[in-house]
């Protein structure tokens, strides 16, 4: 076997420049190379689909205890199911996925869908609103903190906690300075001031507090399981209810086929999470040197699997810049892949599968004026959405 030499290139993946155009940098470096070293970022990327799904597939290759990109955050998350490898993993995994199973998604559904029914209705009837603030933060923000069991005037304090934790998952730049001090709350919160008798009885949270006090998990496990579920089980879904609000408006004749058969919601959500994968880069640690495309990433390399740049590699997906509900593209990587695909993504559809249902039929057409994109080192979320020209649907 010859082997390359790497391709390098001076892209730094956490530059302003590059958190406002992913795609198109993603889309330069996909065609550079399966695999390109970046100095910038001390970081080898992957580039193309198949690779990316072999390397969530081989744990024990591309271990998880470096997702993300500075040490401290490695540090902190170690003992947590995002940034564990077998079979430490299967056990923490466990504890999380038991309380979000699809028996429990099942028993959730129709609570779930009402209340998305409820505040379409009434943002319809407003006529214009901001979808972010109104709609993409609001709705997950109210579900996922009944689900935890968060109370009182905490509530209002978790989705900045949130965002700033996902700063740090990059590297150890102005943003996840700033956003140090912010997330250590939180982290105060799950790991030392946090009590079972603080959760709603028959909440999430309560039920892993219990788990802890029998012993099945440590108490240590306990908080870091919260934090996770807190930090990561709100942001990328307000994120996505954000870039679906926006690729159906700019893809009227989407939006359209969309009302006229709803059972596409489904496929519609995994297009958007294709199209605008709300975390495009995810980190990783080689436990031996390794070989792709003719390129070997050396043992104990930072690797960035880049699954913004796999979801729309046309390698894989036909025309994949176009916005197409009708594709069902089932095996995106928008969730990512292996044992470490998203633990709560069950929820995730059920809350935008609610939203978008709503929204199809309650709306007949609709236009985003401005929209504001607010920089994240880890998520692409935007910061406002302007929802104009509501036209509800029956007129």
């Amino acid at each position: 076997m010859t082997v390359a030499v790497p391709a390098t290139s001076t892209i730094d993946l956490f530059s302003d420049d590059v958190l406002r155009n992913t795609e198109a940098v993603f889309a330069e470096l996909r065609e550079l190379a399966p695999v390109v070293y970046l100095p910038a970022n001390d970081s080898w990327v992957v580039t193309r689909y198949e690779d990316i799904r072999d390397a969530l597939g081989d744990p024990a290759t591309f271990s998880s205890r470096a997702v993300a990109f500075n040490e401290q955050m490695n540090e902190i998350l170690s003992g947590t199911s995002l940034a564990s490898d077998p079979p430490q993993h299967g056990d923490l995994r466990a504890v999380l996925t038991d309380n979000l199973s699809p028996r429990a998604m099942r028993k959730m559904k129709a609570g779930i869908y009402e209340k998305a029914d409820e505040l379409v209705r009434e943002l319809v009837e407003r006529g214009s609103f901001d979808g972010m603030a109104d709609m993409a933060v609001h709705f997950p923000v109210s579900i996922v903190l009944d689900l935890i069991g968060v109370q009182g005037d905490l509530r209002e304090r978790i989705l900045p906690w949130g965002e700033a934790a996902f700063n740090l998952l990059g590297p150890m730049n102005q943003r996840a300075q700033e956003s140090l001090p912010i997330a250590g709350e939180l982290f105060h919160w799950t790991h030392e001031e946090m009590r079972g008798e603080d959760l709603a009885e028959g909440s999430i949270g309560r039920n892993i507090w219990e788990a802890a006090e029998r012993g099945d998990i440590s108490h240590e496990s306990f908080g870091y399981i919260v934090h996770q579920i807190l930090a990561a089980g709100m942001d990328t879904t307000i994120t996505t209810i954000g870039n679906a609000l926006v690729l159906l408006a700019r893809n009227p004749e989407q939006f359209e086929k969309l009302r006229q058969d709803p059972k596409l919601v489904p496929a519609a959500l995994t297009e958007v999470l294709r199209v605008k994968t709300p975390t495009p880069a995810f980190g990783r640690r080689t436990t031996r040197d390794v070989e792709i495309g003719g390129t070997v990433i050396p043992e104990g390399a930072q690797v960035a699997l880049l699954y913004g740049s796999g979801n729309l590699d046309p390698r894989k997906f036909e025309n994949p810049e176009t916005f197409d509900i009708s594709r069902n593209a089932v095996d995106h990587l928008g969730f990512g892949y292996g044992i470490h695909a998203c633990a709560g993504q069950g929820l995730a559809k059920l809350e935008i599968h609610g939203l978008l249902e709503a929204w199809a039929t309650r709306v007949k057409s609709y236009r985003v004026g401005e929209v504001v994109q607010r920089l994240n080192n880890f998520t692409r979320p935007y910061d406002s959405i302007e929802i104009t020209d509501l036209v509800p649907a029956g007129e």
